[in-house]
């Protein structure tokens, strides 16, 4: 790796960018696609949980491949742009065709084709994402700017995926003549396809190109050696055999369930537990932004006055803590009616805060994974950035369809009627699901955090890995 000039505000832009595919991606699967094909396309919810869950288990071939491939890659334009400039068109095409299903098929006849539309569009989204996202741990070494690096990058992931969904519910899923609530307008979700094609498309291409500029600096890959199935799984086993790295699979195993589970529940709980209308459920949405400029803000000095490790513990208690507590102080009636004119304020402004302080946890960790890279070197000698962020992304991904599975059983055990408007479903159900919900995430969620605890590279021992790797090199 050569010596680096100085990375300009513009690369870390362009850098972060990138990351609104996936953010579009991920609000698109996490809040939209179960209620679009069970409430809307009336497939049933177990059906519709099974297809993701398939989706998810082609990652495990696709992912950790994709990672080892572009950590392997020799080409003129380096390691990382092939995979992101070839996955740009793709990705965003399969993307408009989730949300505008052939009018031939109906009800449980969606399965398959949201079976393999999701396994393309979630590998086309791989074949960008783990190369980008490990493009953190070559653009810099230096411990403090690589969280900067990964604050821009989850600023652009949570606003653009945000801005997305707000559009969407404030522009597209309006009522109509025949629909009247928004939420199950089928020509708006099919709109919302084309529109967040474009923005995947365009915010790709722009971080490819962005960042272009910076591959004479990057990390070059190992010696061309002969591949085969058992040496790649072999070279992958031998890189993840890392202490510091089980720590942080396990804290995102347990973080991916949560998230899969509250995301599955979102859209439910704010439209029939608080009652929300739409118009509000664009402010919470649009409200995001104000937590991702808050996470954007805070990462970088928290990594600097307190290490990434201790950091993100910190903040991981206290915003985990915070989440499901409106929802249980509701339980226990300590919380306004719906339509009570203190509810909508009080809940946002805890939303704010609280993702914000979220945001913060996730960008500490993803540069946590980062500093994994030249402590493997040093044991492995090789440079091993895609297998590292390709084993975490996947585990987040596979592993989040059992917390969507969890959502979809927990709608059943609580007999949530298809269909229902707000203010129709009984107190009994919404209490039903509620008391399932907030023990289950909360425990999942500190689980997620003493994994933490087994992470060891800190400030001091990263400085020291750079050191032993210059004197190796020297």
């Amino acid at each position: 790796m050569k010596d680096q000039p100085r990375i300009s505000a513009w690369t870390k832009t362009a850098y972060g960018i990138g990351s609104v595919a996936y953010g579009i991606k991920n609000n698109g699967f996490d809040y939209f696609f179960l209620i679009f094909y069970s409430q809307v396309m009336g497939v049933d919810a177990g059906l519709v949980g099974l297809a993701l869950m398939l989706a998810l288990a082609f990652d495990a071939i696709s992912d950790p491949l994709v990672g080892y491939l572009s950590d392997n890659t020799h080409t003129s334009w380096g390691r990382r742009h092939p995979f992101m400039y070839a996955a740009a068109l793709p990705a965003a095409i399969g993307y408009a065709f989730i949300w505008n299903p052939p009018a031939a098929l109906q009800g449980n006849e969606l399965f398959w084709y949201i079976t393999l539309l999701a396994i393309f569009v979630r590998t086309t989204i791989t074949l960008y994402e783990i190369p980008s996202a490990a493009l953190v741990a070559e653009l810099s070494t230096d411990y403090d700017e690589r969280t900067s690096l990964m604050s821009y990058r989850y600023f652009f992931g949570w606003t653009g995926g945000t801005l997305m969904a707000t559009f969407a519910l404030a522009v597209l899923l309006v009522p109509t003549e025949s629909v009247a609530n928004g939420m199950f307008n089928a020509e708006g979700y099919a709109m919302m396809g084309v529109v967040a094609s474009v923005g995947i498309f365009v915010s790709i291409a722009l971080s490819a190109v962005g960042t272009h500029h910076r591959i004479p600096y990057l990390a070059a890959p190992s010696e061309k050696r002969q591949m085969s199935l058992s040496r790649i799984y072999t070279e992958l086993f031998e890189t993840l055999a890392n202490r510091s790295f089980m720590a942080l699979f396990l804290s995102a195993l347990f973080g991916a369930i949560a998230t899969g589970m509250a995301a599955g529940l979102n859209y439910y709980f704010m439209t029939f537990f608080w009652e929300f209308n739409n118009q509000q459920i664009s402010v919470l949405s649009v409200s995001v932004v104000l937590s991702a400029i808050v996470g954007f803000v805070i990462s970088p000095m928290v990594s600097r006055k307190l290490g990434k490790k201790r950091g993100a513990i910190i903040n991981g208690v206290i915003a985990f803590s915070t989440a499901p507590l409106p929802i249980f102080l509701k339980l226990l009636g300590l919380m306004p009616d719906p339509g009570s004119p203190v509810l909508f304020p009080l809940i946002l402004v805890t939303t704010i805060i609280d993702v914000g302080l979220i945001i913060c946890f996730q960008t500490l960790m993803s540069a946590m994974i980062a500093d994994l890279v030249e402590e493997s070197q040093l044991k492995t000698k090789r440079r091993s950035e895609g297998v590292f962020f390709a084993a975490i992304t996947f585990t987040r991904k596979f592993v989040q369809g059992f917390g969507v599975v969890s959502a979809t059983l927990m709608l059943s055990i609580a007999q949530f009627p298809e269909g229902a408007v707000p203010g129709s479903v009984s107190n009994e159900v919404l209490h039903r699901l509620g008391w399932m919900y907030v023990p289950a995430i909360f425990c999942v969620w500190m689980m997620m955090i003493a994994c933490l605890r087994f992470y060891r590279i800190d400030r001091a021992r990263h400085e020291a890995n750079l050191e032993q790797l210059s004197d190796l090199q020297a």
